[in-house]
């Protein structure tokens, strides 16, 4: 039997991520996590001397099923930095169909920072004044990227309980950013690529912002608690090797994550900065953005989204991409045969 199968190139998945609707879907898909409406093992990763490939299948009702292949290997162009590649191939989840094979970077980069976007406005002091993005990297890019859109949309980011899309509620006032990193050079490109400021230290960066935003690959801790003020949001969603925040800020944190396996399964699959913490010591950002959960209840308080990444979310950003690709015409379509 021979299907109709869509396929998209990096060019074409990136036309076709449209932050808002990606944003409502990855919204509904962090619900239906929480309620226990989604399927999806922990994922797996095969390794080898210089990377891992792993594999993440899922499924969300009404949205779709869908599996990633993603490698993460050193980048030998870029000292310290990573590479991630490969594919997401979308299914029918009413016969099994395969529907669409598109990238997986970019899916990955937008529907993570649309995640810790969600995370901002659910879990955020009202009306944020300055953000720093802390990396130099394809995921830090893609959180300024967003953080642009938001900005030219008029709405820099109130935070709310209940959160429909990636980009939508009133706005209070401009908002700052600040990138920071290792590496002076990367940061200043960011920066002018994007319009932002480029901060002297991370250090500064973080001691000046009310909301920090971790993209990094870092394998210890690039955040310290005592740079964080009262009130502070965290939003980390780097850190596969290794811890991106420290133990204090975790101590001290109200803390949030995108599914229960962050604290119970061992990296890859579970965030190393929740090893060994009770399962009841987080709260599932999708019960907080249902309203079936409350997230900050005084201004003073830390908070701190970590994330681990989920298929859920592969599933959300595929299901938009390959309906908005279908609208625009974007692709190429291929016949598949199937067994």
């Amino acid at each position: 039997m021979s299907e109709q199968v869509l396929v998209l190139d990096r060019a074409q998945t990136e036309r076709a991520l449209e932050s808002a609707r990606v944003g409502a879907a990855v919204a509904r898909a962090l619900t239906a996590i929480a309620r226990g409406e989604a399927s999806s093992p922990p994922r797996i990763a095969a390794r080898t001397p210089n990377g891992l490939l792993g594999a993440m299948p899922g499924h969300v009702p009404g949205l779709g099923l869908a599996a990633k292949l993603i490698t993460v290997f050193a980048d030998p162009d870029r000292p310290g930095r990573s590479t991630h590649q490969g594919v997401v191939a979308l299914f029918d989840e009413d016969d099994g169909r395969l529907l669409a094979l598109m990238d997986a970077e970019p899916l990955t980069a937008v529907r993570t920072a649309v995640t810790a976007t969600l995370a901002l406005r659910a879990l955020a002091r009202p009306g944020p004044s300055r953000v720093a993005v802390i990396g130099t990297g394809t995921q830090a890019a893609a959180q300024l990227a967003l953080l642009g859109r938001i900005a030219q949309s008029g709405q820099p980011g109130r935070p709310a309980r209940s959160v429909q899309d990636g980009t939508g509620s009133p706005a209070h006032g401009p908002l700052a950013v600040d990138v920071a990193g290792r590496d002076p050079d990367s940061v200043r490109r960011l920066a002018d690529r994007y319009g932002v400021t480029p901060a002297v230290s991370i250090e500064a960066a973080v001691r000046a912002s009310d909301v920090v935003l971790c993209c990094t690959g870092a394998r210890e801790p690039v955040v310290r608690r005592e740079w964080l003020s009262p009130g502070t949001h965290v939003s980390s969603v780097g850190g596969s090797d290794g811890a991106e925040l420290d133990a204090e800020t975790i101590r001290d944190a109200l803390l949030f994550v995108e599914w229960p396996g962050a604290v119970t399964a061992p990296p890859p699959a579970g965030a190393h900065e929740l090893q060994g913490l009770p399962a009841d010591g987080v709260t599932l950002l999708g019960a907080v953005l249902a309203g079936d959960s409350p997230g900050r209840s005084e201004a003073g308080q830390l908070t701190v989204f970590k994330s681990t990444g989920h298929a859920a979310l592969d599933v959300a950003a595929a299901s938009v991409v390959h309906a908005v690709a279908r609208e625009r015409g974007l692709g190429t379509t291929l016949s598949w045969s199937g067994s």
